[in-house]
This record gives structure tokens, sequence and C-alpha cells, in this order.
């Protein structure tokens, strides 16, 4: 009998003791930390891994050789705040109105820091903001207007990267980076990171840079003195006579994404050291790429590849069973959110219309990622009308093609495999009739499936009570403007 019980009681206290208390949990069974890395304006053809002659990113290329590699991912409005917009809600520009710079995204969207706060996630932001849309320099306070990220040392937007405001937490006095910003934002990101090494929840953190967006001049010296204007090899669709100015703002473009590439290596090699990295979701990409003189033209929202197409590395802990690598598929914008939502075995909430990628990654499903559609809804700013005879335009991008319409009609047609760099125009050529036309019923098509029409800027100006200036731009300003 004594025996009996003895061993009854053995059993008890098994029981009791067989769940693992959370701190014993192997961490690749851990929710994974997510960091998305966005830098301002980095178009995906200038990396030492995507083959740029001109510049080594050690860094960004070990990323890369231990991240799926979406090649062809692109911005689907590229320009900042419509991409941002798009990253952080997982919808399309004409759905949550941001397709222009300086308006603000609905403090009530269903979006990424709400959504992993919710889910127990330790949420914050680091940088440039951006969609606020009141006032450059405002104090954002905290509540919607942060969609949900709890630690917060940001600013809405600046470029003076060498005295860079921003706020933080929950103090609105503005203070300024101590230098180069993107190395004190890396800091504080870090800081920030190692501060939640010991927290039972994990952390989901945007580390959003300015660089390497113009000016082109103002990185560190000792990156500026690695490039001479002379030395820079340009791309083939960049006119001669502009040549001179090209390489001159090149070499400074240069010298911020080497800055950034430091501090790529820097995040990564904190995360080893806290032993994070095997269980960190990392992204990094960028808002937009940057002309820079390709198609005789500077900046972005404008359909070429130098201008749509974006970085976009996916380091995925080795436990969720994806294997890196190079991947086709043509990632837009909104189907960032949902990807990551679904790594992080989160629900992904009904608003949001991008694809989850994951099933893809996977194996899975191969029939998403063949296309995607790229808009301009409003020409503005760096690509008004009346002065820079900036257009609206439809796009649909596939892993071959780039087929592009504006309100006159078929516009652009290139063959991105025989043509990369877009200098031979086949729209409404005979011999390519029967490919533009299937082309245009795939838009089309996918335009009806996005409930996009298709009209003119003023209409959806009007429809989301935007007020522009004479160039149909956003007139922004340091501190408060009217948001729509």
């Amino acid at each position: 009998m004594k025996h009996s019980i003895c061993i009854l009681l053995t059993l008890i206290l098994l029981s009791c003791n067989s769940k693992p208390k959370k701190q014993d949990i192997p961490s690749e069974e851990k929710q994974p930390n997510v960091l998305i890395i966005l830098t301002d304006q980095l178009r995906a053809q200038s990396t030492g891994y995507a083959g740029d002659i001109n510049v080594k990113t050690p860094h960004l290329n070990q990323l890369e050789s231990i991240s799926v590699n979406f090649k062809n991912a692109i911005s689907g409005m590229p320009v900042c705040t419509p991409f941002k917009a798009s990253l952080i809600s997982g919808q399309r520009p004409l759905t949550n109105g941001v397709f222009m710079n300086d308006v603000q995204l609905d403090t009530n969207a269903v979006s990424m820091g709400k959504i992993y706060s919710k889910a127990g996630y330790n949420t914050a932001f680091i940088g440039k903001w951006h969609i606020d849309g009141q006032g450059r320099e405002n104090f954002i306070p905290p509540g919607n207007r942060r969609q949900g990220f709890q630690f917060w040392m940001a600013n809405e937007c600046t470029h003076n990267y060498n005295s860079s405001t921003y706020y933080d937490n929950d103090d609105p006095t503005p203070k300024t980076w101590d230098g180069y910003d993107t190395f004190e934002q890396t800091d504080a990101a870090i800081d920030f990171i190692n501060s939640k090494t010991n927290s039972d929840n994990p952390f989901a953190l945007m580390l959003s840079w300015g660089t390497p967006h113009n000016p082109y001049h103002s990185a560190p010296q000792k990156y500026r003195d690695m490039f001479k204007p002379e030395d820079m090899k340009l791309r083939p669709n960049v006119p001669e006579e502009i040549s001179g100015k090209i390489k001159k703002d090149i070499a400074g473009y240069y010298a911020h994404i080497v800055a950034l590439d430091d501090m790529v290596g820097k995040l990564i090699q904190n995360l080893k050291d806290n032993n994070q990295l095997d269980n960190t979701i990392i992204v990094f990409t960028s808002d937009h790429g940057d002309l820079l003189g390709s198609q005789g033209a500077y900046r972005k929202q404008q359909p070429y590849n130098e201008s749509v197409r974006v970085p976009m590395l996916f380091h995925i802990p080795k436990a969720l069973g994806i294997e890196p690598g190079k991947r086709k598929a043509v990632l837009n914008s909104e189907d960032i959110l949902p990807t990551l939502l679904s790594l992080s075995n989160i629900e992904i909430p009904k608003t949001i219309e991008g694809i989850n990628y994951q099933p893809y990654l996977e194996g899975i499903d191969d029939t998403v990622g063949k296309e995607t559609v790229i808009i301009c809804a409003q020409p503005f700013g760096e690509w008004n009308r009346p002065k820079r005879h900036g257009r609206e335009y439809r796009g649909l991008v596939t892993q071959k093609y780039t087929y592009v319409k504006d309100l006159n009609g078929p516009w652009l047609l290139f063959d991105n495999d025989e043509d990369p760099y877009q200098m031979n125009n086949l729209v409404n050529q005979a011999e390519f009739a029967t490919l533009q036309s299937d082309l245009d019923k795939r838009l089309m098509a996918r335009l009806k499936a996005n409930d996009d029409q298709f009209l003119p800027g003023a209409h959806y100006i009007e429809k989301w009570g935007i007020e522009v200036d004479e160039l149909g731009t956003v007139p922004y300003k340091k501190h408060s403007i009217k948001a729509h």
C-alpha cells in the first residue's frame, strides 16, 4: 500500500513539472523577434550582392547569403509616404488613401504596431516616420498617431542627417541626434534590442533610416573619401550629357550606402552576441529607388526599374524550415506585413490586402508572385505635372516584363531579361502586338480586382480631401498642417 502511494505521489510530481517554464523553452520554439531595417531611396541595383561594381557592401552581402532574396521585389507606389503606409497597413494606396507624401495614414488603421502589440510583442519605432502628415518636425504624441508602436525615438521627416531632430518617447521637447543620424539611430536600436534580451516577450522593431536619400554629399568624410567621381561607372541608360553631374552625385550616394552597410553589420553582430540572430526575422528593404540619371531623370515615382525595384531580404529563423536563396516572386509593398505576420504565427487581419508569401517560401504555393501592379495616382513634387511632366499611370510588372499605360493609353513595354536597362521601348510595335494585348488584359483585370478605375489624380485628391498647391503637391511645413 505504502509502495503504491509513493508511486502515485511520484507520478503527480512528474506531471506538475512536465511543462517547461517559459524561460526554459528552447529559443527556436519561441515566437521570433522581428527587425525591419528600412532605408530611404536605396535602389535594388546599388549593392555588392546585386552586382554593382562601384560599391562593396560586405555586411549586406553576408545578410543576403543567409536570407531569402526577393530579387524582383518592387515598390508599388514608389514614393516615401505611400510605401510606408502600405508596409504598415498591408493595404494598397488607393485603399488606405495614402498616394502622396505628407498625408496621414488613418490613425484608426489596423496596422503593424497595433497587431504586434496585441500579440504580446514589445514594439518600437526608431527614425523617420513620415505617415503623420501634420508637420515634418511636429511632436507625435503617444496614441493612435504612433500606430501601436510603444517605444518611440522618431521624427516625421528630415534629411538633415548631421543635425537630425527626433522625439524621445513621451517627451515633447525636440532633441537632436549627436552626429550622423544613421549611426545614432542604429545605436538606439541596439540599446532597445539589448534591453529586451531577457524579456519573456519578443520584440518587433522598425529602424527607419533616411539615407541614402539625397542630399548625397553628407555622409561622414571617411565614407566620402572612398569614392571619386571620376572612378564611377554609370549605367548605360544615363545620357552622356549629364554624366559628370551624375558621377559626382552617385559617389556621394555610395558613401551613404557603405555607411549603412557598416550599420547592418553592427546590428547583426549584436544579435549574434546576444544569441538572438537565430530567432529573429530580419527584413532589409527600401521605400523606393533612385533614378540617379537613368532615363535622364532623378529620384522616384517613375515606373522605371531604378525607381520601382527595391532590395528585399528576409532572414528567416532556421526553425521555420525555409531555405535561404534567391526567389523570382514579384513581391509588392503590401505583401510584406501579411508575410511577416504569418512567419510570426499571428493571424492576418481581414483588412490586409497583401499576399502572404509563407506558403510560396515553403514550396506549397507557386501560383503567386507572377506579376503585380505599380501605380502613380497623382504625380507631384519632384515629378510634378507642370514642371517635370509627371503623369498618372498604371503598370504590370512580371518576372520578365514591365508594361505601363497612362491616361492616354499604352506608354511603355520592356523585356527586362533582354533589356535590363529598359532602353528599347516595345510599345505599339507590330511584332509585339500579341504580347502587349495580353499584358494589357492582365493589367486591366488586376485593376478591376483592386477596384481601381484609373481616374485622373484630381479625382482621388477630391475623394480624400487632400489640399495641394499649384504643382499638385501637398505643401509640407516643419510644423502643423491639416491632415486628411
